[in-house]
């Protein structure tokens, strides 16, 4: 991109817009409270008390989406997308019909190093401007060097399965069997199954042929190559590096155990690959770790979690996947999921994150959209996002608040605007072209699609995908819920309704959406920030605050409380700022879709009983 011609265009955004909204990462040095609030701020998310803290020192929340699965394919060579027009697109959608403020942009070693000691720098420059179309919409990028079954290249050409991540050169330096699965129904059992697979991943990591060398030098490469052609303002909008995707031993060795492998082997590998990171130039971004793959799966259990790897701290993320492997295979769970079914899943997420010293991020979930299990997909989905919001279940939460622990973030698998229309050569083989789904290994689990017009379109509720979060808090939240109403067919799953015991919140809500924060503030300035869905219309918003009650937030405003402004990325989407001017004060802030043009007296009795509630739950 023509740094100049960017410079010029980003002048006449900040004319436009009165100098409040900037392109991802970019603000100058703030002058108040005002422009704190209107744009990222200008320098990297930091890792501080278990907390995603932006330079304002709120605590930041990410959610969004992973781009995409089509790295996995060859049809692009490798990357998310087959231009970057096509990304801005992409972009633009997530934004304004995911509702997501972050992305977790897959690369591949296979074409970042075709040939061994060479990076391709066409594929690096190819990716850092399909990432820059994110970062330009104000969403906030972390990389990841992704692998499912170590590599395609391990796979005959007319497999039942692939796999993607390692260069066709790595493969051949082992003398690998020829790969099969044996009685294998869904594509994840060549990981423990596969002789191909199980040896390739065990030569990686002990560094057989120097495999692990190779990519650790690519690895860094690959860093120093964003680092030099992103601008500072872009790079700032770079949360850190996934260096591994979902990480398993193949085979252990004689004596060993997943534990003792993660000590061994694999938390070593992130040591070294945090020294790259440092020298990159990315000194100040963590690394998001992944531990074993099993280490918190619901039929395959392995103990895990990097138990021996002591206080992680500011400089890693303790970063884990969660997909119900019972509701997938189609009879080890009969039903759908119900309100709470994964609080204690995404509990132990956050339990061992804190006591590593560190946040966590949930970086792939999700369950398919097509197949035999579809139909759990609704409610697989709102309890995974209900488990992301809060430890405590819907059904308990009003009474129960104070138990909720910190909000977490999480991208769901997969944002793919090419859902259905792939033409991906499985294996290079022409006579098995994929077309459908994701086009790997029978997946289907995009959130997202094309229509035949070319305009991108969601395949889930958007009220289950496009949600009230809280983006930033000022200071330290003490209790999120957010209920969606989102559907299972024509059924409206309501988990979490407004006891009859608020009889005021509850008549306020009525049908409606609706979320609760509740926040101790802290002692910076800059607003706590909710994300608006597209189902919450500023005009008819309503905010119930001790800060103030109001139905439909005016524009805000340095010296307005309550209000709503546009998100960062110039892309439509909206949020709502809540300003405080203390510290260590509890607030609380109801927001909801459900009112219709209420009386001052109805938020007022609504505040009242608020009030009440917020001091006998949290004081």
């Amino acid at each position: 991109m023509d740094m100049p011609n960017k410079r010029a265009r980003l002048l006449v955004v900040l004319v436009v817009l009165c100098g409040f909204l900037t392109v991802a990462g970019v603000r100058p040095a703030p002058a108040d409270a005002l422009t704190d609030s209107l744009s990222f701020d200008d320098t990297p998310l930091t890792v501080q008390n278990g907390r995603f803290v932006d330079g304002n020192g709120r605590e930041i929340v990410l959610r969004g989406y992973n781009v995409s699965g089509e790295t996995k394919l060859a049809e692009n060579k490798g990357l998310p997308f087959a231009s970057v027009a096509d990304a801005k697109k992409s972009a633009t959608a997530l934004r304004t019909l995911g509702g997501g403020n972050s992305v977790r942009f897959l690369l591949s070693w296979a074409y970042a190093e075709p040939v061994k000691g060479q990076v391709d720098t066409t594929y690096l420059a190819n990716a850092t401007a399909q990432m820059r179309a994110f970062l330009d919409a104000g969403i906030r990028v972390y990389p990841d060097f992704h692998q499912d079954l170590y590599s395609r290249w391990l796979f005959d050409s007319d497999s039942w399965y692939t796999g993607d991540g390692a260069p066709k050169w790595a493969v051949d330096l082992g003398s690998y069997p020829d790969e099969s699965c044996g009685i294998c129904l869904l594509w994840g059992q060549n990981i423990t199954q596969n002789g191909a697979v199980k040896a390739a991943q065990y030569d990686f990591w002990h560094n057989n042929h120097g495999l692990q060398d190779s990519f650790l030098a690519t690895a860094q490469k690959t860093m120093a190559y964003l680092k030099a052609n992103l601008a500072a303002e872009e790079f700032a909008g770079v949360v850190g590096f996934d260096p591994y995707n979902e990480p398993y031993a193949g085979s252990y060795d004689s004596g060993q155990n997943s534990r003792t492998w993660e000590r061994d082997l694999l938390w070593p590998f992130y040591v070294k690959f945090r020294a790259r990171m440092d020298a990159a130039g990315w000194t100040d971004k963590p690394a998001l770790v992944e531990p074993n793959l099993f280490w918190n799966g619901n039929v395959s259990k392995e103990e895990g979690g990097l138990l021996d790897a002591g206080t992680l701290g500011s400089r890693y993320v303790f970063n884990t996947h969660f997909y119900d492997q019972k509701a997938i295979s189609g009879i080890l769970m009969w039903g759908n999921a119900s309100d709470g079914q994964y609080v204690g899943d995404f509990g132990t997420v956050r339990d061992r994150a804190a006591a590593a010293g560190t946040t966590a991020v949930v970086s792939e979930f999700g369950h398919p959209l097509n197949g035999s299990t579809a139909g759990k997909a609704p409610t697989v989905l709102k309890a995974m996002y209900q488990a992301l919001d809060s430890r405590v279940k819907g059904a308990n939460w009003w009474s129960a608040p104070a138990g909720s622990g910190p909000v977490l973030s999480g991208t769901q698998w997969q944002w793919d605007i090419y859902n259905g229309r792939h033409h991906e050569l499985m294996n290079d083989n022409p006579d098995k072209v994929m077309a459908s789904g994701d086009a790997w290994n029978d997946e289907d689990l995009s959130a997202v699609k094309l229509n035949d017009s070319g305009t991108a379109v969601l395949r889930q509720d958007a009220r289950l995908l496009d949600r009230i979060y809280p983006s930033a808090t000022s200071g330290s939240t003490a209790a999120f819920t957010y209920e969606d109403r989102s559907r299972d067919g024509s059924t409206t799953l309501t988990w979490n309704p407004v006891p009859s015991s608020l009889p005021q919140v509850s008549s306020l809500v009525g049908s409606g959406q609706y979320a609760v924060l509740v926040w101790r503030s802290g002692s910076g300035s800059a607003p706590t920030e909710l994300h608006l869905p597209a189902s919450f219309p500023t005009a008819t918003t309503t905010v119930v605050s001790d800060l103030g009650t109001v139905y439909g937030p005016p524009a805000y405003s340095s010296s307005t409380p309550v209000g709503a402004a546009v998100e960062p990325g110039g892309t439509g989407s909206r949020r709502l700022l809540l300003t405080d001017a203390d510290s260590g004060v509890l607030h609380y802030a109801l927001v909801t879709n459900g009112a219709a043009s209420p009386s001052a007296s109805a938020l007022a009795a609504a505040r009242s009983e608020l009030a009440a509630w917020t001091a006998q739950k949290f004081g």
